[in-house]
């Protein structure tokens, strides 16, 4: 993969900042929702969408394109953001958000949402799919790459830890899984109702490569990729990250997992994410 430069660097934090602003118009929209679990994997899509996954807005089944499972679904509104704006649909669609004859549930569904690779929502599957997935494109004599979104509640679940093993065993150098590790789920700390720290301990006793970045550093993000793409056998990418990270609502709140989304207590949020948007328009101006 090529070094990024301080341009593309921009451009990739602006891109996040686009993602997180759709992604709070949908909410808005729709009045409540998951908004500390989209917040805080901005960067990553924008890093995936805009610079390292092969895809094809015109083609979304092309057999060429990579693979991404966001196993957090209830993330999904994110990644309709990302979709959107990579052309997937019309920006104007995001409104029909979880809307009676919508073709964007709340969680991420396959058969509705032209470029979603697997429905996802009941948390603990996606690395299990990622794995067979990565496994037939190896037996296909493919190099497209399976990426997987796990949060770090979701780690409590079993069935990830099984996939894991299995990865390993099958040396799946094309799987790459990132863990949301914002130390926030539905119902409280992650910590305080099962713990998953240690996390690098973890994967490595399951044979994986493992590293630990800044999940709201692109640069960062980009790098941990990079380096995967060179390694024998899977790789798990640790986010450090927080919940609800650019949308100031969302942060003020004590529990952020899902929210009521009032359209006047979201407008300050989004003037400082547009101002975001505005200084790195400039800012990329300035360098040429």
């Amino acid at each position: 993969m090529k070094e990024l430069t301080e341009k593309r660097v921009l451009e990739l934090k602006r891109f996040a900042e686009q993602i997180r602003l759709e992604t709070v118009k949908e909410l808005v929209e729709l009045g409540f929702g998951h908004v500390g679990g989209c917040m805080s994997i901005c960067e990553l899509l924008s890093v995936l969408y805009s610079e390292v996954m092969n895809v094809h807005s015109d083609d979304p089944a092309n057999s060429e394109r990579d693979i991404l499972i966001c196993s957090k679904g209830h993330a999904g509104p994110a990644i309709y953001a990302a979709l959107a704006l990579r052309g997937f649909m019309p920006l104007s669609e995001l409104a029909t958000l979880n809307k009676p004859g919508t073709n964007l549930p709340s969680h991420c569904d396959r058969n509705l949402t032209k470029g979603v690779d697997m429905t996802t929502g009941s948390l603990g599957q996606g690395l299990s799919a990622g794995a067979g997935a990565a496994l037939g494109l190896r037996i296909d004599g493919r190099d497209n790459h399976v990426y997987v979104i796990l949060g770090d509640g979701e780690l409590q679940e079993g069935q990830v830890w099984e996939a894991a093993m299995a990865a390993a065993q099958y040396r799946l150098s094309n799987l790459i899984a990132f863990v949301d590790h914002n130390k926030l789920q539905i119902n409280g700390d992650v910590e305080k109702i099962n713990g998953v720290e240690d996390l690098e301990s973890r994967f490595n006793g399951f044979k994986w490569n493992t590293f630990r970045v800044n999940g709201h550093d692109v640069s960062a993000i980009y790098e941990a990729v990079a380096r995967a793409q060179e390694l024998s056998g899977p790789t798990a990418v640790i986010l450090e990250t927080v919940k609800g990270f650019g949308c100031e609502y969302a942060l003020k709140q004590l529990r952020c997992h899902s929210l009521k989304m009032p359209a006047e207590k979201l407008d300050e949020s989004m003037a400082l994410i547009q101002k975001r948007i505005a200084d790195y328009d400039r800012r990329i101006a300035e360098v040429g």
